[in-house]
């Protein structure tokens, strides 16, 4: 390995433990707000140190075609603790801002979304119902007034035709013909 391709190799680390710095900050700042189950943490863990391996292997097989040496895991961790000690606080600061402006803007999309789709399906679902039942009293007042007004014709009408009917049921109560019918209409109508 040339003494140009070992600087490139150190800068490429320097860089990757900068970018694993990063990384790291990243995952504690989702998983802080998160607020996962606790076994949870472990597989995130494990995700997070495998993502970083393939992350730095991946820039070691691209700059030097993967020769694993010393200095590499030197500038591996010269570049974590240069970001630990300058970007750390600058980028956990940025990421907590960012974090708290999606949510902002989450809620308001879904105060939007309440206010101009949810709302108002709420609202002309309570005006059918109450139009309905408006109806639905309208329609009992005027059965009742209708039966109450039927129930006094009827009884003129019954009080007018009670001697015509008792003169038909004198004739019938001679009639066997007619009584014959009449029993049968009579078992007709009252099976159970």
């Amino acid at each position: 390995m040339t003494l140009e391709m070992q600087f490139a190799t150190m800068g490429t680390m320097l860089l990757g433990g900068l970018s694993l710095g990063g990384l790291f900050d990243l995952y504690r700042v989702l998983a802080h707000h998160l607020r996962a189950p606790r076994y949870a943490y472990y597989v995130l863990d494990l995700v997070f140190w495998i993502i970083g391996t393939l992350l730095v292997f991946k820039l070691l097989y691209d700059i030097n075609w993967g020769q694993v040496r010393l200095f590499i895991f030197i500038g591996l961790l010269v570049g974590v603790i240069v970001y630990f000690w300058l970007f750390s606080g600058i980028l956990i600061k940025c990421l907590q801002f960012l974090i708290r402006m999606v949510k902002i803007v989450f809620h308001w999309v879904a105060q939007l979304v309440n206010i101009l789709m949810i709302r108002p399906v709420v609202l002309l679902f309570r005006v059918i119902i109450i139009f309905f039942g408006f109806l639905s009293a309208i329609a009992i007042f005027l059965y009742q007034v209708m039966l109450q007004l039927l129930y006094t014709v009827w009884k003129i009408v019954r009080f007018l035709t009670f001697p015509l009917i008792r003169y038909v049921r004198a004739q019938i109560g001679n009639n066997t013909t007619v009584q014959t019918m009449v029993k049968f209409i009579r078992r007709f109508f009252h099976r159970t």
